[in-house]
């Protein structure tokens, strides 16, 4: 997505800090709501079954994880950032379907080889390489032999700004935020976002380069179309370990 607006503080130096401080990457309420609408609808695309157990993973506010939830017999949600964890234990402390886990929880060996669908939207352009490394052992150890990684809204190499500012403004024409997305695309250049990706970057893959990292780390991954959101120059990649 294009994020539109700023992170607080002068001491926002890394990705996980901007993440786990208030911040306005959704120009308004509208533009959160109906973005996690159409992150659940995308979950939902891949089928989950009644009896499969899913995480949600760098899962953000999932404001329609219930939705989810009633689908299938266990969902899962983790974030890196603290104050977003306390945001979703207490949105969804009632639903005896959702769990929210911390990295510990993440770590349980109780999870290991149990889940059947693990989901990472929109997260790799903010994970080091050393972190991606780790993330794809993490997803070796928790899924069942026969289970899901879905790595979505995977950014390409290359100036993908255009593609990504008129994706974001069709979306909200659709929407009706487009107004508020066009201050908001403004606010960008002021923004800790915007000096944070100056600073850090934001990591890019191939899609040869995808499936060669996924081969090593020991799964068999393809392409899917459409990608999950509103950007189709992104990608998304379904991989299953290897027997």
């Amino acid at each position: 997505m294009v994020p539109s607006g700023s992170g607080s503080g002068p001491d926002v130096k890394s990705w996980l800090d901007f993440w786990d401080r208030s911040h306005r990457i959704y120009v308004n309420d509208r533009h959160l709501e109906v973005h996690c609408r159409r992150v659940a609808d995308d979950i939902l695309s891949l089928s989950p079954t009644a009896g499969d157990a899913v995480l949600d993973y760098g899962c953000g506010d999932a404001l329609e994880a219930a939705r989810v939830a009633a689908r299938v017999r266990r969902l899962y949600l983790y974030d890196a950032a603290p104050e977003v964890r306390a945001r979703l234990t207490r949105r969804f402390a009632d639903n005896e379907r959702i769990e929210v886990l911390d990295d510990a929880g993440l770590a349980d060996p109780v999870l290991a080889g149990a889940i059947d669908l693990m989901v990472v939207n929109s997260v790799l352009q903010y994970v080091p390489p050393e972190g991606f490394a780790t993330l794809l052992a993490t997803a070796r150890r928790l899924l069942k032999p026969e289970g899901r990684l879905v790595l979505a809204d995977v950014i390409p190499p290359g100036d993908t700004l255009v593609a990504d500012t008129t994706g974001l403004l069709r979306f909200a024409w659709r929407e009706g935020f487009l107004v508020a997305a066009m201050l908001g695309l403004v606010a960008t250049f002021f923004s800790d976002y915007r000096r944070l990706r100056q600073k850090l970057g934001l990591r890019t893959y191939a899609e040869d380069a995808m499936l060669r990292h996924l081969a090593d780390a020991g799964f068999n991954a393809e392409r899917r179309r459409p990608n999950f959101g509103f950007n189709q120059v992104r990608m998304t990649f379904v991989a299953r370990p290897k027997g």
